[in-house]
């Protein structure tokens, strides 16, 4: 989308404000990593890494569009959507554009890949709609980061879906992700009516979660790989392990020092990001 926004900033630049730009980017960086740890040919890398790109801009551009009111009345002037640069309607274009893409995207490359991911993202964009507010806002979390490992996979030749490991680590590193996510504006989304399961548990236990739930996506990625058979883990993939480990302890420190940071969010998301990297390096398999 062109033209300029008020305040002198292009639509373009407001909107990619609006998108989550670091989890955006995060997340299509996890989908190529995986493709190429599934051995996903190159077209259909490229179709998968933009698909999956332009699927996160949807969910994140629509949160913000749905959220603008709730954030002007926090006093959120971090959030580009609240300066009123760009309108709603502007927004919602751009969310549905990107979504259509990548439905289409995700067709192109199969009926597997697009099932899984048109998955992930009606979780994404339910949770945006109006399940953040509920006992079960970590349920999207749980079922569309567990369908995730499968979008490589589905790209592949043959397609198959993720190993049940996959979808074990895919999901405990999905509802990590919405707890710290989430720690930070407890008080801002209590004051506007927010009461999802990070609000309704505590910042005490939905730490400890978060801690536990990267622990389990951790070992599943390490030992999913060799059926369990720990002696048949590569120094490499120890190395990796290790290294995700300490993410992990920072993770552990930090929450318990200050359990609402912000600096939470992206050691989670470092840490998804590593493991992703480890089955690159190590040649582990993705695939059921």
């Amino acid at each position: 989308m062109t033209g300029r926004a008020r305040g002198g900033r292009s639509v373009a630049t407001v909107l990619w404000g609006a998108s989550h730009p670091g989890p955006t980017v995060v997340v299509t960086l996890l989908a190529f990593a995986l493709g190429v740890a599934a051995g996903v040919a190159p077209l259909h890398l490229t179709l998968l890494t933009v698909a999956v790109f332009f699927g996160q801009l949807s969910v994140g551009i629509s949160n913000d569009v749905i959220d603008v009111g709730r954030d002007r009345s926090v006093g959120r002037t971090d959030k580009p959507l609240v300066s009123g640069r760009v309108t709603p309607g502007q927004a919602w274009a751009a969310a549905y554009g990107c979504l259509v893409i990548a439905v289409v995207l995700s067709a192109w490359i199969g009926l597997g890949m697009l099932a899984a991911h048109a998955l992930f993202l009606a979780s994404a964009w339910a949770y945006n709609a109006g399940l953040k507010s509920t006992p079960i806002s970590i349920i999207p979390f749980i079922v569309g980061f567990g369908a995730f490992p499968s979008l490589a996979p589905l790209s592949a030749e043959p397609p198959a879906p993720a190993a049940p490991w996959a979808w074990i680590a895919g999901a405990a590193l999905g509802a990590a992700i919405h707890l710290v996510n989430v720690l930070p504006d407890l008080d801002d989304d209590a004051s506007t009516g927010v009461r999802g399961f990070p609000h309704i548990v505590g910042a005490r236990a939905s730490t400890l979660l978060a801690i536990g739930g990267l622990a389990v996506g951790t070992v599943a990625t390490l030992s999913g790989p060799v059926h369990g058979d720990l002696a048949a883990v590569t120094p490499l993939a120890w190395v990796f392990f290790g290294a995700a480990l300490a993410l992990a302890g920072g993770t552990v420190v930090v929450a318990f020092a200050r359990p609402r940071a912000r600096v939470l969010f992206p050691l989670v998301m470092a840490a998804a990001l590593l493991l992703a990297v480890q089955l690159v390096a190590t040649g582990g398999a993705l695939a059921a």
